[in-house]
């Protein structure tokens, strides 16, 4: 007896491992986190009100992780193909640091 099989339920590049799941749910983690704190930071240190730098910082942030939140959705989508996960990856790796050299100047660190 053959049974029907939906090709609309195969995944579109493969199985999604495990390690794929938690590094991305990792690295989203850590990302999210240092973006709020990013944010919360540059409206409140040093001091109230905030200084115009620390929000121009702050927004150049939130749009360069609004681009890479699209970039995310296209991916999950199956728009993009999988060599694209990479560059998700160095994109959040490349928002972590610029959070942290926001997070020091803020700070008066540098």
């Amino acid at each position: 007896m053959r049974s029907h099989y939906d090709e609309s339920s195969k995944p579109l590049f493969g199985e999604e491992r495990p390690t794929d799941r938690i590094l991305n749910l990792l690295v989203g983690t850590v990302t999210t986190i240092l973006v709020l704190g990013t944010l919360i930071c540059s409206l409140f240190f040093p001091s109230w009100p905030p200084r115009g730098m620390n929000i121009y910082f702050a927004a150049c942030i939130c749009m360069i992780t609004a681009s890479h939140l699209i970039l995310i959705y296209w991916y999950r989508q199956g728009d993009l193909e999988p060599k694209f996960r990479t560059l998700n990856l160095y994109n959040a790796f490349t928002i972590i640091v610029l959070c942290i050299c926001a997070n020091l100047y803020f700070h008066n660190v540098l």
